[in-house]
């Protein structure tokens, strides 16, 4: 046992069985091309659904009335041998994006998804929720930094009065400007993507889905989206897509009259 403060004792190790209360419904198949923070793409849309315990609609009342919600996620696709002991200890050191991929930093001072924990923290805007025949009430969200399957194991409002601090320091983020690139689609490929989801690839594409250390520019990479393989290539800050291979398969809707695609 190890004592706090005065007269409070916890085991060293405590332990908690945590189970999904809902999923994340995506275009993004996989955690390559991911946002590598939420926000960033608000073009890109999504759905939580939630497990079968959870779909009652008083689990949701007053939601409508918040525009941002926090998510508590896992990052389920990493699998389980990523956190690493080295020489008995653990590595626990990452190497940031915006730092190039070549620079290390505390795991505690960065959100690289490789942690102790595989838990990621992620603020989405609420589009609507909607009361769904089979599936309970359903939100859906903008700008989510989850792929598709994704488990969530809590769902908290965001509060401005608590939440928002614009004054804060970003440690080495703020030295470190992001450039998004530019995004260049020809009209050829451009008509086999779904036009209500044109803007959320270009977007999701900006954002450069290229591990930090990779610039070569006769490489070409693949993203799954709407179960597609968009193809690109990167040089000097311009990402040009070379090939759409697939066609989504459309069976519910997403946003509105938008269709979303068949899980994986």
């Amino acid at each position: 046992m190890e004592k706090i403060g005065v007269n409070i004792k916890i085991p060293y190790l405590c332990r908690m069985d945590i189970q999904p209360i809902a999923h994340f419904e995506s275009p993004l198949k996989s955690k390559f091309g991911i946002p590598r923070q939420s926000g960033l793409v608000e073009e890109l849309r999504g759905r939580i659904v939630f497990e079968k315990p959870f779909r009652q609609p008083e689990a949701v009342r007053g939601l409508e009335s918040f525009d941002y919600l926090w998510l508590i996620w896992e990052f389920s696709a990493n699998g389980s041998g990523k956190w690493k002991e080295e020489s008995g200890k653990r590595n626990l050191t990452v190497r940031p994006p915006r730092l190039g991929g070549n620079k290390r930093m505390g795991v505690f001072s960065t959100r690289s998804p490789f942690r102790p924990n595989p838990l990621g923290l992620s603020c989405v805007r609420i589009d609507r929720v909607e009361e769904d025949r089979q599936l309970g009430p359903v939100i859906y969200v903008r700008g989510a930094d989850l792929m598709d399957g994704t488990p969530i194991y809590d769902i908290k409002p965001y509060v401005t009065y608590a939440d928002a601090h614009p004054e804060a320091r970003s440690g080495f983020v703020d030295e470190k400007q992001w450039e998004p690139l530019h995004v260049e689609i020809p009209d050829k490929l451009a008509v086999e993507i779904p036009a209500q989801h044109l803007e959320a690839l270009k977007a999701t594409l900006a954002q450069d889905p290229r591990p930090a250390f990779h610039d070569d520019p006769e490489r070409t990479y693949g993203m799954p989206f709407l179960n597609m393989d968009v193809r690109f290539r990167v040089k000097d800050g311009v990402l040009t897509v070379v090939e759409c291979a697939g066609t989504p398969k459309v069976v519910a809707r997403l946003v509105d009259d938008d269709p979303v695609e068949t899980q994986q």
